[in-house]
């Protein structure tokens, strides 16, 4: 099969700037890492993200800040090509393709609409590059949740580090999770919130833009009374959303009005233990409870989080003990999701998304 070099783009919930892989593989059996590198945004493209998100409740919203959007899209798609530019100049191989993820803004899988900024024809123009992006329209068009892509790259990871059965945990700003079995049969679904309670909360309480290593929560004392309504409320919309166990959620799903009153320190140690306890009874679901539980994304650096996710179950370890560095698991995976794309092979399927038939995704610029 023939092999292709591609680079993946990715931005997440955090929103602090882009990690950037180049791949080479055949999109199906097999792939290398070429190069990782990560690119932070300016402060003030960071702060106008994060301002405008703010902003954005629902559908409508999308319109009625068309401008602002279209404004702020041109500005990160001009980050990327510098990003891009960079790239070419350290890689020696020929990129055939850019998987350009883009920022998402707002997901909503029943109304089919998830909103990424990041123009794809502007970026394959300046770049000379062919781009791939938009990946979740076609999942969304065939009854799918439009989330996660991922745990089609988490199969061939699952590949490479000969296991006979895993699931892998993404904590980035939504916590998603797949399950391979030995027989390469495929769960995933996101669960619930990963980083962006938290996040968000420390920046509305601070200066700062997270909590590192998890030390603010740890000061902290959880407000139980505030837990106990975070738990409920969030199992009862659930329910109400969606009762099947392929979901996927916006960072807005959440309540965030039960711990307004708290001190910065309480409220990151609530929203922490929330997180933690979704997590804690998805992994005890009989499909996810695994021998090999491998955490990945952002979240796994909270060393506070994952001492309470280790502490209810023995088995979870770092992707990073499997020498793949947890910070560039989601750009390589677009790296890899691009050449599927462009190869017509599907990227969600009926087990991972909900859709009703295996899908392809992606729309294709080309240079």
């Amino acid at each position: 099969m023939k092999s292709y070099y591609s680079l993946g783009l990715m931005s997440g919930t955090s929103a602090d700037g882009v990690d950037a892989s180049v791949i080479q593989s055949n999109g199906d059996t097999e792939y290398k890492v070429i190069l990782e590198k990560y690119f932070k945004y300016s402060q003030n493209i960071y702060e106008n993200i994060h301002d405008f998100k703010e902003k954005i409740n629902n559908s409508k919203d999308l319109g009625n800040f068309s401008k602002i959007i279209q404004s702020i899209e041109k500005e990160i798609t001009l980050f990327h090509v510098d990003v891009v530019n960079q790239i070419i100049k350290e890689v020696q191989s020929n990129i055939d393709f850019l998987g350009f993820h883009g920022q998402t803004i707002f997901h909503n899988a029943k109304e089919k609409i998830s909103k990424q900024l990041g123009d794809g024809k502007l970026l394959s123009k300046l770049t000379n590059k062919t781009v791939i992006y938009d990946f979740r329209q076609n999942d969304l068009k065939n009854g799918g949740q439009g989330a996660p892509l991922t745990p089609i790259f988490h199969k061939l990871l699952k590949k490479k580090f000969k296991i006979k059965e895993a699931t892998f945990v993404n904590i980035g700003g939504i916590t998603n999770i797949t399950t391979i079995s030995n027989k390469d049969n495929m769960l995933g679904t996101d669960i619930g919130p990963g980083m962006c309670l938290i996040d968000r909360w420390v920046r509305k309480k601070s200066k700062i833009n997270y909590d590192k290593n998890g030390i603010i929560a740890k000061s902290g004392k959880v407000n139980r009374k505030a837990l106990n309504q975070l738990l409920d409320n969030f199992y009862k919309k659930q329910n109400v959303l969606n009762t099947s166990i392929v979901q996927s959620f916006d960072t807005k799903f959440f309540d965030f009005s039960f711990i307004k009153n708290l001190s910065l320190e309480d409220g990151a140690a609530t929203l922490t233990e929330f997180t933690a306890q979704i997590i804690i009874s998805a992994l005890k679901i009989k499909d996810y409870n695994k021998k090999k539980i491998i955490l990945c994304g952002g979240g796994r650096k909270n060393n506070f989080l994952v001492e309470k996710l280790k502490k209810q179950n023995e088995v979870i370890q770092l992707i990073d003990e499997y020498g793949v560095d947890g910070d560039f698991v989601e750009s390589q995976a677009f790296a890899f999701l691009a050449i599927r794309s462009y190869l017509k092979k599907p990227i969600s399927f009926p087990t991972t998304t909900g859709c009703s038939v295996p899908c392809t995704g992606g729309i294709i610029i080309k240079s």
